[in-house]
């Protein structure tokens, strides 16, 4: 169906307005839907803005007309800027832990957001078959880091292994969050990854070409022992277990309905070769919020009806 230039900017500024996040020409370019110009979009967002469709503020956009969303946005940006340093930091340690081969950084923070409640959060690869013992050290030392209030720091809530490089659930949160990824550090995996999911290009056909992250020279000696002492048939009955054990303790908190500090439902979706957030949850509450979003585009704008 054909959507126009109109259409397909407004659709971007619908789901980043989900986040009160207004954007730059730039980033709407990236964002797009459907191949364009820079040019191009510079003139059609003049004309959404002179028909008031949308809202400039400074050298942002957005869908609502209130110049604190820019305010906070540069605010945002501006502790994005010392936190992310944090990451790259953090995540180059975590790549030390046994059978972790490519480390990310997602979440607010991967663009270039963060406020007094932002967690750094990272998207972790393992080699086959071993994820949950990765996973379980990995989660063992973050209970140490409660002790010093450094928690949020820790965040580790996407894994999937060397078997599972693309992503199953492929829709417009996905592929944003994809492409806004931020590779740390690994010894070639996530390059691979990245490869894997090139699908992303049918939501944002402007994005640039592929991301590259930092190869790991070394490992440390306690990666290197454990590996050595689990790449065995001891190695894969442990990985079992792990994985049963820690299934049955998320089943148990999604059947009591727990939330997490963001007031979300806490879910684990996972298998033998990935654990990541339930997407019935916070996934899809997005989702939703973007079709609502659109549906008032268009009750707005009656040209718009019938095209999404």
């Amino acid at each position: 169906m054909h959507v126009t230039p109109e259409q397909s900017i407004i659709k971007v500024l619908a789901y980043f307005d989900i986040f009160n996040y207004p954007l730059t020409k730039e980033e709407i370019y990236f964002f797009l839907g459907q191949q364009s110009h820079p040019d191009d979009v510079a003139s059609v967002l003049n004309r959404l803005a002179g028909s008031k469709r949308i809202f400039k503020l400074g050298h942002f956009y957005s869908l609502q007309n209130d110049v604190a969303l820019r305010e906070r946005r540069t605010a945002g940006n501006n502790k994005a800027a010392a936190l992310i340093e944090t990451a790259y930091k953090i995540g180059s340690f975590l790549y030390q832990f046994p059978y972790v081969r490519g480390i990310g950084i997602s979440g607010s923070l991967s663009k270039n957001f963060a406020d007094q409640n932002t967690d750094i959060d990272f998207f972790i690869i393992t080699r086959s078959n071993r994820l949950w013992i990765a996973r379980t050290f990995m989660h063992l030392f973050k209970k140490f880091t409660f002790i010093t209030g450094h928690q949020h720091w820790y965040c580790m809530n996407y894994y999937i292994d060397e078997e599972a490089l693309r992503i199953e659930e492929q829709n417009i949160f996905t592929a944003t969050e994809l492409i806004t990824l931020l590779p740390v550090c690994g010894n070639g995996t996530m390059d691979k990854f990245f490869e894997q999911n090139n699908w992303t290009t049918l939501y944002f056909p402007n994005q640039p070409g592929t991301k590259h992250s930092v190869y790991a020279s070394r490992s440390s000696w306690f990666k290197k022992a454990t590996e050595w002492i689990l790449n065995n048939r001891l190695g894969d009955a442990v990985d079992n277990y792990l994985m049963q054990m820690t299934s049955k303790r998320w089943m148990h908190k999604e059947e009591q309905q727990r939330l997490n500090a963001s007031g979300v439902r806490m879910g684990l979706h996972n298998d033998k070769h990935f654990s990541k957030p339930n997407p019935v949850y916070f996934q899809k509450k997005v989702l939703d919020a973007l079709e609502k979003k659109l549906k008032q585009a268009e009750a707005a704008e009656p040209v718009l009806s019938n095209k999404y």
